[in-house]
């Protein structure tokens, strides 16, 4: 085998651990369209929270005490007055800081690691690899056990730390109930923000980290009927993960954009009480 022949032999879909296919694809089909839908919307998701997060404007509605979730928690003296909901124990924050610091990190964390995502965008951004039957265009691969993949395995920390951030969604949820003259109110954007801390946990709860703590490391079910129950519970959110994670990328733009629009009086929030 001359030299060239047995480099290409050690490299990427030629390589001893690889199926090995002799041209760029097998496929018929338009395989290449699921991994481009994913960057765009991955792609989506990530200019607009980050845009959202570091402008600092209309992210707080006071007559309703609504807040957008990629601002909270927010903890520091340059949120608007009334916005934080805990408090402002540290001071005023430089712009390249978003007032969420506390929590977007983890969150970021939590869908960085999350298993779903990991498919996601290894094989969309990465292409590695980019679809069955097609081949692999890295030279090696040697999954999530070195820097920097090896972090993913730091996936059920973030967890508990998301559980966190949703109880405080869910308290951020429950507070806007709030009409404009005080006492209780309700509008369209209670109705959103609710829906969308629901999904939040629905996707929370269905990860994989989840249904290891309530299942995982027992040896017989029998014994303890009620972490199975909570378990075959969460199998079940767990099989629509996937949906979950892309259905929570849209409703906290949703969100967010429907609190920014109430908060730049650009429309008026949609009332039925208060």
């Amino acid at each position: 085998m001359s030299a060239p022949a047995a480099e290409r032999e050690s490299l990427g879909v030629f390589s001893p651990r690889r199926a090995r296919l002799t041209a760029r694809t097998l496929r018929t089909d338009r395989w290449w369209l699921s991994p481009l839908l994913t960057v765009v919307g991955l792609a989506a998701f990530v200019v607009y929270a980050t845009v959202r997060s570091f402008v600092r404007s209309a992210y707080y509605v006071a007559d309703y005490h609504y807040l957008t979730p990629f601002y909270s928690p927010c903890l520091s003296e340059s949120c608007v007055p009334g916005s934080s909901h805990f408090g402002t124990p540290f001071p005023e924050l430089p712009m390249w800081i978003p007032l969420a610091f506390l929590s977007l990190p983890f969150l970021l964390g939590f869908r960085l690691t999350c298993y779903y995502y990991r498919k996601a965008y290894y094989r969309s951004v990465w292409l590695s690899p980019p679809a069955c039957a097609v081949a692999e265009p890295h030279t090696k691969y040697t999954g999530e056990t070195r820097l920097p993949l090896i972090i993913q395995n730091s996936h059920r920390y973030f967890f508990y730390v998301a559980v966190i951030i949703s109880v405080i969604n869910t308290y951020d949820a429950i507070v806007a109930f709030h009409g404009k003259g005080g006492g209780f109110g309700f509008g369209l954007g209670n109705v959103i923000l609710v829906v969308n801390v629901l999904l939040l946990w629905i996707y929370t709860v269905s990860c994989h980290s989840c249904r290891h703590v309530t299942g995982g490391r027992l040896k017989h079910f029998s014994k303890h009927p009620v972490r199975y129950w909570i378990w075959t519970r969460v199998s079940r959110l767990n099989t629509r993960h996937m949906q979950f994670a892309w259905i929570t990328l849209g409703t906290l733009m949703l969100t967010d954009f429907y609190i920014m629009l109430v908060a730049s009086d650009t429309i008026s929030d949609l009332r039925f009480v208060g």
